[in-house]
């Protein structure tokens, strides 16, 4: 790669394009008095040095980058129930400024570390000043719960490299589906939690 600020520009492009449109869906909701599915949004682009350490712990050829590495452009997306993650990626299925690729649901289906998020490949079209380019940018919705257990893995990941205690991994599990049983009780009391932000946004 000759120059990276040039070949990862693009993807930045579609991160701030696309953190745009979801926030203004957002906005929407609001406006109609709806519950809105969308809690916050956030966005980043791996660095030239992220990229190439996953290449390397992937064994993924340089010729294979744009395939083997589906997360150069990564957008997450909060909700604050679980129904909310399927409402939210229905409508991006739907929308046509942009073509899904692949689903991955790490809700129904949970990785053995207890990792749960819904993921979405995304091929995003991006006007540039030579004409359009299309770049994948791959989109987490997930739980403020399922992030914060996450978050926390992801830390843990850098000091054991993905090769855990076999302590520290039942604890993470047990975690994880402790962050999963409330989500499922905020799942079973939405309609009261709902109805209290209505009121409380009215003050």
């Amino acid at each position: 790669m000759d120059d990276w600020s040039v070949f990862l520009a693009p993807y930045g492009q579609a991160v701030e394009e696309l953190k745009l449109k979801l926030k203004n869906i957002r906005k929407e909701f609001l406006a109609q008095n709806r519950h809105a599915p969308i809690e916050f949004v956030t966005g980043r682009v791996k660095t030239r040095e992220s990229i190439l350490e996953k290449m390397e712990i992937r064994k993924i050829n340089p010729e294979d980058m744009l395939i083997g590495v589906q997360d150069i452009a990564g957008i997450r997306i909060m909700c604050q129930f679980v129904e909310d993650i399927y409402e939210v990626a229905e409508l991006l299925m739907n929308r046509n400024d942009f073509k899904v690729l692949l689903i991955r649901d790490y809700i129904q289906n949970h990785k053995p570390s207890g990792y749960r998020s819904y993921h979405m490949v995304l091929e995003y079209p991006v006007q540039r000043a030579n004409g359009e380019m299309k770049v994948i940018v791959e989109v987490q919705i997930r739980t403020l719960a399922m992030n914060f257990w996450a978050t926390i893995e992801h830390s843990l990941n850098y000091k054991y490299h993905n090769d855990y205690p076999e302590e520290i991994l039942r604890r993470l599990e047990r975690a994880s589906e402790a962050a999963f049983m409330l989500d499922e009780e905020m799942s079973e009391i939405r309609d009261e939690i709902r109805e209290a932000i209505r009121i409380f946004d009215k003050k």
